[in-house]
């Protein structure tokens, strides 16, 4: 058995790690997109119902799940196109694809749209994986295609009934909202049968708090996924930038988590008054640095591609 002091990650795989990030750098500055950095550890968290949080000493500062609010900070303050590589944290996530530290690419392009940020997403992960063919389908039609009810439309008990007809996987949880029941339908039925990479675009509404509504259906919003070999590797938005419409969604985040019997989140207000001061027509993207690299170096999971995972740091 290996001493628990020794890194995971052997001295050749972190030197392929290296060259990976040294890659990823050179596709943005090739670009010029300025590299930034904000801090892990600020004032304010998430409102995210699904997203678990990890708060730092009486002081209550949150180490950060994303750098998202502090990038759109400096956006409105007129930075311009912006990317960093930074350690995010997220509580009760530890598993084969998940960590509760990993490392997070998010990079912002001014002027885009989600059909072009798209394209630089996999333009990307052509070059950290190897070029292969892209699909792009609806979340809805992903649905259908796979048999089951469309998500936008159907009574939340024909979405459980189609849940305990699978029999090929084990039941949903009990107490799923839809939004959860949802996520577990898209994870387990839906993802298996999608092409090796492929976009997922067009999400509930409900389930993009911070993208735009879609303008030709207000159901769903500007938001899309890229799952690569069944592992999700990017989720992103062509992003709001109406202050006071995304305060109404944080306040319903709040409800939510309340009703639950969670703690409510944490509303940033410097977040919107930057938005409130002019946040540029952007989107925005998370990817995920250790899923990437798995999947780069054919690994089994995340862990044998870091140097101490949560059970050894």
């Amino acid at each position: 058995m290996t001493p628990s002091w020794q890194p995971l990650a052997t001295p050749a795989r972190l030197q392929a790690r290296a060259a990976l990030l040294a890659q990823i750098r050179q596709f943005f500055a090739q670009r010029q997109v300025l590299e930034v950095q904000t801090p892990v550890l600020a004032a304010h968290g998430v409102t995210d119902v699904h997203i678990e949080q990890l708060c730092v000493g009486s002081a209550e500062r949150w180490l950060q799940t994303s750098p998202e609010y502090a990038m759109k900070r400096l956006l409105a303050a007129g930075v311009g196109d912006c990317y960093q590589m930074t350690p995010a944290f997220r509580a009760g996530e530890y598993g084969r694809l998940h960590n509760p530290e990993f490392t997070l690419l998010e990079w912002y392009r001014c002027d885009y749209d989600a059909p072009a940020l798209m394209r630089e997403v996999g333009a990307l992960v052509d070059q950290l994986l190897g070029p292969a063919p892209m699909a792009s389908q609806r979340y809805a039609d992903a649905f259908i295609a796979q048999g089951l009810p469309d998500p936008l439309s159907a009574d939340t008990q024909v979405l459980w009934q189609a849940a305990q007809d699978r029999r090929d996987v084990a039941a949903p949880p009990d107490g799923l909202d839809r939004d959860g029941l949802l996520d577990w339908l898209l994870s387990t039925q839906v993802v298996p049968g999608l092409p090796r990479r492929c976009f997922i675009t067009h999400y509930p509404a409900s389930q993009a708090v911070l993208a735009r509504l879609s303008p030709q259906d207000d159901r769903v919003a500007e938001r899309f996924e890229l799952f690569c070999d069944g592992v999700e590797l990017a989720n992103g938005f062509h992003e709001l930038t109406d202050a006071t419409a995304l305060g109404e969604r944080w306040q319903r985040d709040q409800a939510k988590r309340v009703a639950r019997g969670d703690a409510p989140g944490s509303m940033d207000a410097r977040l919107l008054s930057a938005m409130a001061s002019g946040l540029p027509d952007c989107a925005g993207v998370a990817l995920g640095v250790d899923r990437v690299f798995m999947l780069a170096q054919g690994l089994d999971s995340i862990a044998q591609g870091l140097t101490f995972d949560w059970g050894n740091a």
